[in-house]
């Protein structure tokens, strides 16, 4: 629920939980003064690939705004604008709206921002802005345990939030300590408060204050610089041993599917010419050919990190879908219906963003009694892979080449050597990324990889089929209303063989796709039945042997991302924003814990 506030009669927004105002009566300057000039901004940022400014207190996103507001007017800008921001109590977009129509030259932006500030539930949430060069995470939660979740290297702090006497806990020394391991030697902090306490700690924490002239109406504020006189201590991380930030230049991705496109199409918005080499003639060769497929959020009782990682995923999808394809055509974002069955409950969650109860008209629309167990997820909807990696390839920066046939890859002084069945060198990458699916555990001799095989049936869509209004899944699946060349279709499965790398049609997996069908959606799946044989299509997926994917660096110089499972379209391109990210020495879309959980190397032989 967001945090509600006050309109007090001057216009200014009120918090009645800390009983403070959200800023003060020159907040413009405050922001541009205080923030931006105390941290040195716009000119510490010009010629930077990517800069990244760590805030401790969205409020109602008046600095984050500014700051955008800053690098848009700045031709010397840097590529990428990260701002990473805590806040326990996040406010409405209609609020965050309304506090800003005070400043109508920053309205354009907070019209953006608000569009993208809903389901913001505890944790990490990335918002992808002006065309995906303005992140902003938002850490939804208290200060101290979201910073410690939060991977980032920040190159400016705005230390922000109600006042040291309304909110002592956000400038504690412990929170201040958890600011600190988010910086590096130089990272400037500027902050509007010179009480006391906060001088006090932030200097054991390994910043040179001094105090300098304020904004009016106030006389002095702060600035700081992170210089500790020791070298500080860290728990070791997987992300520490990444290496330095990579430099732009060559590089190849084997592999040319979803997560293939995906991975190429991040490295070639920041600066690299790729090469995307696979075995197939064409892109799109292997399971991402599937004629369309779900991505949805997926949801729980627990909170488990497979749902927190699908609610993001479901998220970044979502945007690069908006940007890169047609609606209708290529995708379309319907919302799914999910039935519970065998006596499973839905999870209530009344009003929330991504994920709530199923109500009656939604029942209905899918051809379900009012009293079915379900829930409903706005978030989510259908793709058609190939149309998505087709326009993802589709960048001056990226080539693809099929008929390459790679058995083996070997680390030599300059990098990766990708070699045949015949150990003839086709060719050499200094940085290589895999995505080749179950093919990847033979390449990096990967322990537990498995290959499940699934077959989808699909058929046209008369008007006289009884088809739900949106797609719905839970026992299988079922999409209705897909464009194809003979007017819609319907497309439902999968089947699940594990160890199975065949792509045949096969009858009996046609005949256990309508079973199930006639039980998720009965009379669909019985009109269905009772007419003419379905089509097929079939395919072999990767899945590890704990679900999650493998994102990340499997050696020096070579990265991984496999193991997507049934849950490609909603997991490739949050996988591949984050292999990009940790490559970069960027902030994390995903918490420290996620990020770990799906580090490649968990996959290691034993030694």
């Amino acid at each position: 629920m967001a945090e509600p506030i006050e309109w007090l009669a001057d216009g200014a927004p009120y918090n009645p939980r800390f009983g403070d105002r959200y800023r003060s009566e020159a907040a413009l300057a405050q922001a541009r003064g205080v923030f931006l000039h105390g941290c040195g901004l716009p000119q510490a940022w010009a010629g930077q690939p990517h800069w990244t400014i760590l805030e401790t207190g969205f409020g109602l996103g008046l600095n984050f705004l500014v700051a955008w507001a800053a690098w848009r007017a700045d031709p010397q800008r840097p590529a990428r604008l990260h701002f990473v921001s805590v806040e326990a109590y996040p406010a409405s977009a209609e609020d965050l709206r309304r506090s800003t129509q005070a400043f109508p030259e920053l309205q354009p932006l907070a019209d953006e921002l608000a569009a993208q500030c809903w389901g913001l539930r505890p944790g990490v949430h990335r918002l992808r802005l002006d065309r995906g060069r303005v992140l902003l995470t938002l850490a939804i939660g208290e200060a101290q345990p979201m910073l410690r979740e939060l991977v980032c290297q920040a190159d400016a702090v705005f230390l922000d939030g109600f006042s040291p006497a309304r909110n002592p806990d956000i400038w504690s020394l412990d929170t201040l300590k958890a600011v600190s391991r988010c910086c590096r030697t130089g990272t400037r902090l500027a902050t509007w408060t010179i009480a006391r306490a906060v001088r006090d700690n932030l200097a054991p924490c390994g910043f040179t204050v001094q105090r300098v002239a304020g904004v009016p109406p106030k006389r002095d504020r702060l600035e700081a610089t992170y210089a500790p006189a020791w070298t500080p201590r860290l728990r070791q991380q997987p992300w520490q041993d990444d290496g330095p930030p990579a430099q732009p230049g060559h590089c190849t991705v084997l592999g040319a599917g979803l997560a293939g496109a995906c991975v190429a199409r991040q490295l070639a918005e920041r600066g690299w010419q790729v090469l995307v080499l696979d075995a197939g003639a064409a892109p799109a060769a292997g399971a991402s050919g599937l004629p369309a497929g779900l991505f949805s959020p997926h949801d729980a009782a627990s909170d488990t990190l497979p749902t927190q990682l699908s609610r993001a995923g479901a998220r970044c999808t979502a945007q690069l879908l908006q940007a890169l394809l047609r609606a209708g055509e290529d995708y379309a974002l319907t919302g799914v219906l999910e039935r519970r069955l065998r006596g499973a409950h839905p999870l209530a969650t009344p009003g929330d963003a991504f994920s709530a109860a199923a109500d009656a008209e939604q029942l209905r629309a899918a051809g379900l009694p009012a009293d079915t167990p379900a829930q409903w997820h706005a978030l989510a909807g259908w793709v058609r892979p190939a149309r998505l990696v087709e326009a993802l390839l589709a960048h001056p920066a990226i080539r693809f080449q099929g008929g390459c046939r790679t058995t083996r890859v070997q680390a030599t002084p300059q990098g990766w050597s990708l070699r045949d069945a015949d150990d003839r060198e086709l060719h050499a990458a200094p940085l290589l990324v895999v995505t080749a699916g179950i093919g990847s555990a033979a390449l990096l001799q990967m322990q537990g990889l498995q290959n499940v095989r699934g077959q989808v049936s699909l058929g046209p869509c008369p008007p006289t089929l009884p088809v739900p209004a949106t797609p719905v899944n839970g026992h299988g699946h079922f999409i209705p209303g897909v464009p194809g060349a003979q007017g819609p279709v319907w497309i439902s499965g999968s089947s699940f063989e594990r160890g199975d790398t065949a792509t045949d049609l096969r009858e009996a997996e046609q005949r256990y796709n309508l079973e199930r069908l006639q039980v998720l959606l009965p009379a669909t799946g019985q009109a269905i039945a009772q007419g003419p044989a379905p089509a097929g299509w079939a395919g072999v997926r990767c899945a590890s042997p704990d679900r999650l994917p493998l994102a990340g660096p499997w050696a020096a110089g070579l990265w991984v991302l496999t193991a997507l499972g049934a849950r490609g379209l909603t997991l490739a391109p949050l996988a591949a924003e984050l292999i990009a990210a940790r490559l970069h020495g960027e902030p994390l879309p995903l918490p420290a814990r996620l990020v770990a959980a799906l580090d490649p190397r968990r996959l290691r032989p034993a030694a």
